[in-house]
């Protein structure tokens, strides 16, 4: 995701489940291979429940899969085999990147896009060839273009705008497709939970794109996790090793509101910190193999010195270390860095009595076993980014066109409060508690005027 400027399915059933106190009445995948969907790639499989009834499953219910599929009942959008109308909010890198992706490979058009910096607005109507009247300009300029004639609204801005844009997009009856991770804080988490119950209510799409859950390898690594080729699951090993993600865009005299939204990564408001706005993705990942959240988390972390280098800007931590607690006695280490490109790796490592998981996004998917029968090699390199990318999209539009309504707000809100469990952990240098974090009233505010 870039700054403002800047599978087959399976059979339903229903799941009842209670998430930060709302209800959800949820559809759930199981493990079969049912109705074709999109080229037959979307999530599959559900990790065992072991502990069924517990409160940890409250949160989220066999939610391995990650897809939730809801029976359409009122008009829903485009007629079927029309052109979907997107409107892309954030005219950053991301915004750029992702844009093409929707007529490309999934048959949609682009028709509007809305930022907070005119000269990027500009460069990117100039680019996808929107007209002057559908590019929507300054703070109120989400809004304005969810509001006006279009079937979904995309978002790729920084994290902290995640929520306020994706309530007015489905306010405005309008279907959300949104980057992660969602939300910065806890009370903004639960804001866009509750934006995503709305969705359901009004039978409108509302997807997180989460790429890993989107590939078949993925979906097949878990499947075999649940039937138990490694025994049950012990051990976890969660890694995000990468370079610093930003460099210091600023220039003397700039205004310090704009150094900021140029800057955002390295800000920890605008952002979540590292270990919510890019370690997300391993977090997801374990969650997912794992069925659930954690129960509680320990740990440090901190921000070395940056002088000097052209990385020396915001406020964001640099590394993390961390235990995670998760339910059935499984104990999981976690362990951030972005401080240099050296043994870069995303990986998550499942451990049982008879084997290990060995999962790497983008990279090396396999299984290695005691058992001759349950080794597998998956794939020794997945194109997780952009594939899982463009599979959101494709079936993001088909359930548009088809008035099947897709919804992951309840995974992806766990997965963003697992992140922020973490740094509240890390940040306090003690063990917090699920039910601790979940309590926080801390709102992170940005105050910045969104107009350059």
């Amino acid at each position: 995701m870039e700054p403002f400027p800047a599978s087959p399915l399976s059979k339903h059933s229903g799941c009842h489940s209670r998430v930060c106190g709302l209800q959800y009445t949820e559809a759930l995948p199981g493990a079969g291979t049912g109705a074709r969907f999109i080229g037959e790639i979307t999530e599959g499989g559900t990790v065992s429940d072991q502990t069924a009834g517990s409160e940890r499953r409250d949160f989220l219910k066999a939610a391995a899969g990650g897809v939730l599929i809801l029976k359409p009942e009122t008009v829903f959008g485009s007629q079927a085999n029309s052109a979907v109308e997107v409107g892309i909010v954030g005219c950053g890198g991301r915004g750029n990147w992702i844009a093409p992706f929707f007529p490309e490979y999934a048959g949609a058009r682009v028709v509007a896009l809305a930022d907070v910096i005119k000269s990027r607005l500009d460069s990117t109507r100039e680019k996808l060839q929107i007209g002057a009247g559908r590019a929507y300009y300054g703070p109120d300029g989400h809004r304005e273009l969810a509001n006006s004639n279009l079937d979904a609204v995309v978002i790729e801005t920084p994290t902290y705008f995640h929520p306020v844009q994706a309530a007015a997009a489905v306010d405005a009856g309008k279907h959300v497709f949104c980057a992660k991770p969602i939300a910065v804080d806890v009370a903004t988490s639960k804001e866009f939970l509750a934006a995503g119950e709305r969705a359901r209510a009004r039978n409108l799409s509302f997807w997180v794109d989460f790429q890993s859950r989107a590939r078949p390898v993925f979906q097949e690594a878990v499947r075999r996790i649940q039937r138990g080729d490694i025994g049950k699951p012990a051990l976890a090993q969660i890694l995000y090793y990468a370079g610093r993600p930003w460099v210091d865009r600023s220039t003397p005299g700039m205004d310090p509101g704009y150094r900021r939204i140029i800057n955002w990564f390295g800000d920890k408001v605008l952002s979540g910190d590292i270990i919510v706005e890019q370690n997300i993705h391993v977090i997801d990942m374990a969650n997912w193999y794992l069925g659930g959240h954690p129960l509680k988390a320990n740990g440090t972390g901190g921000r070395t010195n940056w002088a000097g280098t052209r990385n020396d800007t915001g406020d964001a931590w640099d590394h993390f270390a961390l235990t995670f607690w998760y339910p059935d006695g499984v104990h999981a280490s976690f362990s951030s860095n972005q401080l240099t490109n050296s043994f870069p790796d995303l990986c998550v490592r499942c451990f049982g009595v008879h084997g290990c998981a060995d999962t790497h996004y983008g990279g090396l998917v396999r299984i290695v076993s005691d058992r001759k029968e349950n080794a597998w090699l998956g794939a020794e390199k997945d194109d997780t980014f952009k594939g899982g990318c463009v599979t959101n999209v494709q079936n993001f539009v088909q359930s548009i066109r088809d008035r099947k309504p897709v919804n992951n707000a309840a995974v992806a809100v766990e997965s963003n409060l697992t992140g922020i469990l973490g740094r509240m952990a890390a940040y306090q240098e003690r063990t917090v508690t699920w039910e601790e974090m979940m309590a926080s009233s801390e709102r992170w505010e940005a105050d910045l005027a969104l107009k350059w």
